[in-house]
């Protein structure tokens, strides 16, 4: 009986080395198995059109997925496998923007293997003409992660020291995101404060090791210089550095450049030109920021179709902030016609890709109106918990402690609504802080009123607590 490679190997020689890299980086490198896997499927969309005479006008996968789908040399099933392959690939490029934990991105990369196995599966007749042969799925194992450090180190390989560093890298992030989350909430001891620095620490060694003779690790030293990740910032190299990576078209180079220029750096001043140049080089391969950003570019030009065009294109990709914005261009008819329900769609799939301000729309729209897309009044909780948890949002807190003050969420839980009141005026600015006055005394004078009539020694002391949150000084 054949092994999983050894199947995918029958159905294409080069997919089946993709798909054997792909699963060695699974479990010590998953970002790369994911962006290894939506390399995967970019070469798969090119072997199903080749027998159809297809070409392709746009590198870009959404387009390339759509336009087999319109060919009818796929299904509706193989078509949405292909979408979520894409959308696992775009997690897998910025775990950190989708807040997944260690376990998590782990889990996904394991869980877009056997999506990758179970697609080859369905088209393994009709690419090769061949009938299913058996085969065996072997266990995931660790001996790429002690490979690379092998190179890293014994042979200072610079490809084995770049994905060591964005692996560190990949890990620090996630580490800094929830070590914010849990110092938020005030329970992050302080022999945990440090973790984060101390792998930015060790990535942005292994970048520097190899910056030299790869462009990656070139960009990702810059972006080390530019963050600080040893300690010290040096935003001028770390610009320099990306700008010599840009010349060498290295994709995220070119788009942080092109942004760059966008919006101007510190050795950098805004050039519209510039920014379009490197913007659309980047866009060319397929990076999504950078197709946001072409949207942005022609938007503060005032052309508005052409930023509806990019910003679609980026949020077809699945990047986002730019669902978001897509959401509300449709919601004001900005380069389009208004449509209501594709505004909507695009905000629900951006809140559920964990966009700050998507969720902060979608649980809004859930609690104050009747007729809201999918409304579901614990998942507009779960959302503003996570737009406070990750993006400390004020107007979040704030409609959260209306929600539990008001019972909207089926629940009065006056303590928790004082506690988040009190947290969204101390970080609040003037004019949130004028929202949130008026509902500081509604809800004072709410508590008051159920003290003077309840005998109830649970409820009194609940009471009793979020009175002393409220006393909290002006």
């Amino acid at each position: 009986m054949l092994t999983d490679v050894e199947f995918v190997t029958q159905f294409s020689a080069e997919l089946g080395h993709d798909y054997t890299v792909a699963k060695s980086y699974v479990r010590d490198v998953p970002t790369q198995a994911l962006l290894q896997i939506r390399s995967f499927t970019h070469k798969l969309t090119e072997l199903l059109a080749q027998p159809e005479g297809i070409s392709f006008d746009s590198p870009n996968l959404y387009d390339r997925i759509e336009t087999l789908n319109r060919n009818r040399v796929i299904n509706v099933r193989t078509t949405r496998a292909l979408h979520k392959l894409r959308g696992d690939g775009n997690r897998g490029a910025h775990p950190e923007k989708y807040h997944l934990t260690s376990e998590q991105l782990l889990a996904l990369s394991e869980k877009s293997i056997e999506k990758l196995l179970n697609l080859v599966e369905s088209l393994f007749v009709q690419v090769t003409g061949n009938s299913l042969p058996e085969y065996r799925f072997e266990p995931f194992d660790s001996f790429a992660g002690r490979d690379l450090c092998y190179r890293a180190v014994m042979e200072s390989d610079p490809q084995a020291q770049y994905l060591v560093g964005m692996s560190l890298k990949t890990k620090a992030l996630m580490q800094r995101e929830q070590e914010q989350a849990l110092a938020e909430l005030e329970q992050e001891p302080e022999s945990r404060k440090s973790l984060s620095d101390s792998t930015f620490k060790k990535a942005e060694y292994w970048f520097s090791q190899a910056a030299d003779s790869n462009m990656d690790a070139l960009y990702e030293s810059g972006v080390a210089l530019i963050h600080g990740y040893s300690g010290k910032v040096d935003v001028a190299a770390g610009e320099q550095a990306i700008a010599t990576a840009a010349a060498a078209n290295v994709a995220n180079a070119m788009a942080l450049l092109g942004y760059f220029y966008l919006a101007g750096g510190q050795s950098i001043n805004p050039d519209s030109e510039k920014a379009k140049y490197y913007l659309q080089q980047a866009a060319d391969l397929e990076q999504s920021e950078a197709i946001a950003n072409l949207g942005v570019l022609f938007y503060q030009q005032g052309n508005l179709e052409q930023a509806k065009h990019f910003i679609a294109k980026a949020a077809q990709a699945g990047f986002p902030h730019a669902q978001y914005h897509l959401a509300l261009m449709l919601a004001r008819g900005e380069g389009c016609d208004v449509d209501k329900i594709a505004s909507e769609q695009w905000m629900a799939e951006a809140a559920e890709q964990g966009q700050i301000d998507a969720m902060l729309a979608r649980a809004q729209s859930m609690l104050n109106d009747d007729n809201a897309f999918g409304c579901d009044l614990s998942q507009a909780e779960l959302y503003l918990r996570q737009a406070i948890k990750y993006g400390h949002s004020v107007p979040a807190m704030v409609e959260l402690s209306i929600a539990l003050a008001d019972g909207m969420l089926g629940k009065i839980d006056v303590v928790g609504s004082a506690a988040l009141l009190k947290l969204a005026r101390e970080r609040g600015n003037a004019q949130e802080l004028a929202v949130i006055e008026p509902l500081w005394e509604s809800l004072s004078l709410q508590i008051d009123n159920v003290l003077s009539m309840t005998d109830s020694k649970e409820e009194l002391a609940s009471l009793q607590r979020a009175k002393e949150l409220l006393s909290w000084p002006a």
